[in-house]
């Protein structure tokens, strides 16, 4: 029996010789990359080079003069442009063989609708809040995705699946305090939550990406007996060049835990009473209640001056400083709500108005059924 070998001309021909390799399943497989600072560079530039047919990236940031020593693809000229849009635009340049999009906007301004249109995403993030969206949305999907985060000289990567621990299961009292903290004042002034920064350097950055695609393209390639870290987590520290491998222990009682047991997708709602009215043909019962997968909050009009509109979005569509009067500077009252009962004035309202992201999901419940539906709105 022949064994045909790879043709010495493809632009893939060195990789094509690892045993187990696959050219053709990453040149068919998606993969978005959530974040596009210096991790995010070397993982779309380690995407672009092996041949994954279609990456998209997303990110709301624009590019800073000090992010030009950290990533790659970023010159002077770029600055003030969005990272994402950039970075997409450069990594199609480096591979014609690819197709690379940006997104210049919050994760969770795509929507969890958009995330089921990828076979693994890739967080090269820097903050928590974005990490836990990830983590819920893909644990609901039943999809992999592959976290990466650097400080310093150190770096860690882990793969978190449809069970087993997630990220949810790897945060203390703490992380969720501060996390709430930050939630809270995110309607405020800019000002208001600005952090410090980290420090990162490229060496580290690059490493890490190194170890998220090397994995990655073990998953695309239908190899996931190969992976090393699900449920696990790769801690590098370059001062002393020490790598470990540690598990995590899953938490029984994680709230994020959670999954899609049916998902209509077949239609595109434009109110919330349409997804109920969908909903309600296949749930095989009366629909009482519809849930968020993001908070849904309503601003009053200032209870010092009375000036302000009232405005009813989800949280991720409110801008920085939408929690201030603009008379005069006090914070606005607001209420918010996961879960709205199915007789509530507001599933009328179009979904653009409430703010819902590019394809977002709702869920509706029986008392004891539920259904997920997708709804697309703007991003």
């Amino acid at each position: 029996m022949s064994v045909q070998l790879p043709d010495t001309n493809s632009r893939y021909h060195r990789q094509e010789l690892i045993t187990w390799w696959d050219q053709e399943k990453l040149l068919s497989s998606r993969v978005l990359v959530v974040g596009a600072g210096a991790i995010g560079n070397e993982v779309a530039k380690n995407l672009a080079l092996v041949g994954v047919g279609h990456v998209e990236i997303c990110d709301m940031d624009t590019i800073e003069h000090s992010n030009l020593a950290r990533c790659v693809f970023f010159r002077d000229s770029h600055e003030g442009r969005n990272k994402a849009e950039v970075l997409a635009q450069e990594i199609a340049t480096l591979n014609p063989d690819i197709v690379a999009l940006g997104h210049g906007v919050a994760v969770q301004r795509l929507g969890i609708g958009y995330l089921r249109g990828f076979d693994i995403i890739i967080g090269a993030l820097d903050n928590r809040e974005a990490r836990a969206w990830v983590n819920q949305a893909c644990r609901k999907l039943g999809k992999y995705w592959i976290d990466g985060a650097i400080e310093g000289l150190r770096g860690l990567v882990r793969i978190f699946g449809p069970d087993g621990p997630c990220y949810a299961c790897t945060l203390t009292e703490a992380d969720y305090k501060q996390m709430s903290h930050r939630k809270s004042c995110a309607l405020l002034a800019p000002e208001e939550i600005l952090a410090g920064k980290t420090p990162t350097n490229a060496t580290t950055a690059a490493i890490v990406a190194g170890i998220q695609v090397q994995e990655a393209i073990k998953f695309l390639t239908d190899n996931q007996d190969l992976l090393s870290v699900v449920g696990k987590v790769w801690s590098y520290t370059g001062d002393t060049m020490d790598v470990f491998v540690s598990k995590y222990q899953e938490d029984d009682y994680c709230l994020a835990h959670d999954f899609y047991d049916t998902i209509l997708s077949e239609s595109v709602h434009d109110t919330l009473a349409s997804a109920i009215t969908h909903a309600a043909s296949v749930l095989g019962e009366d629909p009482v209640a519809l849930d968020f997968e993001d908070d849904l909050i309503t601003v009053l009009p200032c209870h010092n001056c009375g000036s302000g509109e009232p405005a009813t979005k989800l949280r991720s569509a409110f801008g920085l400083g939408e929690g201030r009067c603009e008379g005069c500077g006090a914070e606005r009252v607001g209420d918010m709500v996961t879960s709205l009962p199915i007789d509530s004035p507001i599933v009328d309202l179009a979904v653009t108005e409430l703010g819902f992201p590019l394809s977002d999901m709702v869920t509706i419940r029986g008392n004891t059924n539920r259904v997920a539906v997708v709804v697309s709105g703007g991003n």
